[in-house]
């Protein structure tokens, strides 16, 4: 470790567990103690639904694995602390902080061990070094010695203020310090992530030394079944539930303590870091992704350049289009043809397909100039789930209307929400009678408008379709998305809604006082 051996961490092997597991048993333990509180006094209304309680992949096993593997898993039954008479002098609500403080740290042990492992077993193995070239290595690896470097200090000055005032430590003023850290490794990691995932994907299909080496490190009882991609994505995945972290440390402090204040600003540090990597991250992607589009779009309107930086795509799909026609008899007849929408954040293209999933624009309108609606005509056989699309200025400088058809009432309804201009940003204290979900399993999304879930992630609902899917707003941070109903589970208790409505209301009005405070 060079430089970085200044101390030897205890903690680092106080769990047999390495992050992966223990952080899937410690987001497994915040839905149960979610779920223990809606239980308390359920009361089923037409804003929860109740549904079957849904069981937790292997937490069972999880939790008996960490409890035997580490006494300390909770502040309170260290020895020191449990024979001690400062308890007795404390809150309950007290002990609940510094039981959020001690998790920051035993979890940041959980992560460094396993780093040590992604590093030291994968990526300074000389056989798999000798499979990849020297720009593979970088791209799969990245700066990953550096995320492990920086954990190493973290985890040494987090322990130093802990073994300083075991009763009373603090954890957020070292976040603080550490943040440019942070910043200074997880930004360039984070963003090689979409050059890192391209890279192993290709590695697999196309290199069988590659696969053979790696099946071979992976199988060492080390890694304990777990596969070097998860290692790979753990700095991201540490980032986001380090926020999380502060996020629960900054809701026990208390209102306009210097704690309070201090847990505010590290929360905002990670908070400013996640969303630049996510800007990062999006940007190349969107970027490909235009690039892309416009090798396969011709125009036989007006020709517009369609790359431009400022410009992304929000939705893209191939509906029905409706249309009726005077047939001789003057009956009316119903034509129907395929049409793809190309929806950006600043206009929208409809097209004809093509073969080679080519498109050709027969007409655009800028984005200011389109709404979506729903239709309740009603027509005979399969034409159901309808909406209208209005175009106020289309290429031609005039008004155009049309009719289309989805598959599922979902498509519709996502298209309609798509189509709609930005809503106002809610005031979470209005919405007590809004239905709320809690994250039951993780969800990545596969389409631009779905919103990517974690484990325990509470979600304030918004819209529901009849054939399982939900928009929702997330609590911890206001993004917005659709995503699957077969991934939650409802919150029934209203004093529980109303408590996370407060929490999370608590956590945004301190950021938005700080924010206040630096300009």
């Amino acid at each position: 470790m060079g430089g970085f051996s200044r101390r030897c961490s205890k903690l680092i092997n106080s769990s047999q567990l390495l992050y992966q597991e223990y952080s899937d048993v410690f987001l497994n333990k915040e839905i149960q103690s979610q779920q223990r509180l809606d239980s308390l006094t359920e009361a089923p209304g037409p804003a929860s639904p109740r549904q079957p309680r849904k069981a937790l992949v292997s937490s069972e096993s999880y939790l008996q694995r960490l409890s035997m593997a580490s006494s300390g898993s909770l502040w309170q039954e260290i020895p020191v602390v449990r024979n001690s008479t400062v308890l007795l002098s404390m809150t309950h609500e007290d002990q609940k902080l510094q039981e959020a403080k001690f998790e920051l740290i035993l979890s940041e042990a959980s992560y460094l061990r396993s780093l040590h492992i992604a590093v030291d077993h994968f990526q300074h193995s000389e056989q798999l070094r000798a499979t990849l070239s020297n720009q593979d290595h970088q791209w799969l690896f990245s700066r990953l010695q550096d995320v492990r470097d920086v954990s190493t200090t973290f985890l040494s000055d987090l322990e130093e203020n802990f073994e300083n005032n075991i009763f009373t430590f603090q954890v957020c003023d070292v976040v603080l310090n550490h943040a440019p850290h942070f910043r200074r490794v997880y930004l360039p990691y984070v963003t090689n992530q979409t050059y890192q995932e391209r890279t192993f994907q290709t590695l697999l299909n196309s290199n069988s030394s590659f696969r053979e080496v790696l099946e071979k490190l992976e199988s060492d009882p080390i890694c304990q079944r777990l596969s070097l991609k998860s290692f790979l994505i753990l700095p991201f995945q540490r980032i986001t539930r380090l926020k999380l972290l502060l996020q629960n440390i900054l809701k026990r402090t208390q209102p306009g303590s210097s704690e309070e204040a201090e847990a505010t600003k590290a929360h905002h540090a990670l908070e400013e870091l996640i969303r630049d990597c996510n800007n990062n991250v999006q940007r190349m992607r969107r970027t490909e992704e235009l690039i892309y589009l416009s090798q396969k779009i011709e125009f036989e309107c007006k020709i517009f350049p369609l790359i431009s930086q400022s410009r992304w795509l929000v939705k893209s799909g191939e509906l029905m289009a409706l249309e009726f026609s005077i047939s001789p008899g003057l009956r009316r007849k119903l034509n129907t043809r395929p049409v793809h929408l190309h929806l950006f954040n600043d206009c929208l293209l409809l097209s004809r397909p093509r073969e080679g999933s080519r498109f050709l624009v027969f007409d655009h309108a800028p984005f200011s100039s389109i709404r979506g609606e729903k239709c309740e005509m009603k027509l005979h056989g399969p034409h159901k789930n309808l909406f209208r699309l209005f175009l106020r200025q289309n290429a031609q400088g005039t008004q155009a209307e049309f009719l289309f058809r989805t598959e599922t009432q979902s498509e519709k309804l996502r298209w309609i929400s798509a189509l709609a201009m930005p809503r106002e940003e809610l005031d979470l204290l209005e919405c007590y009678n809004s239905p709320q979900v809690q994250c039951l399993r993780a969800y990545k999304p596969r389409e631009n408008d779905e919103l990517a879930l974690e484990k325990a992630d509470v979600v304030m609902v918004t819209q529901q379709s009849n054939d399982g899917w939900l928009e929702g707003v997330r609590l911890s941070d206001g993004e917005q998305g659709w995503f699957p109903l077969q991934q939650v589970e409802f919150i029934s208790n209203p004093e529980v809604r109303a408590r996370n409505l407060k929490e999370a209301h608590r956590v945004k009005t301190a950021k938005l006082q700080l924010v206040e405070q630096q300009t």
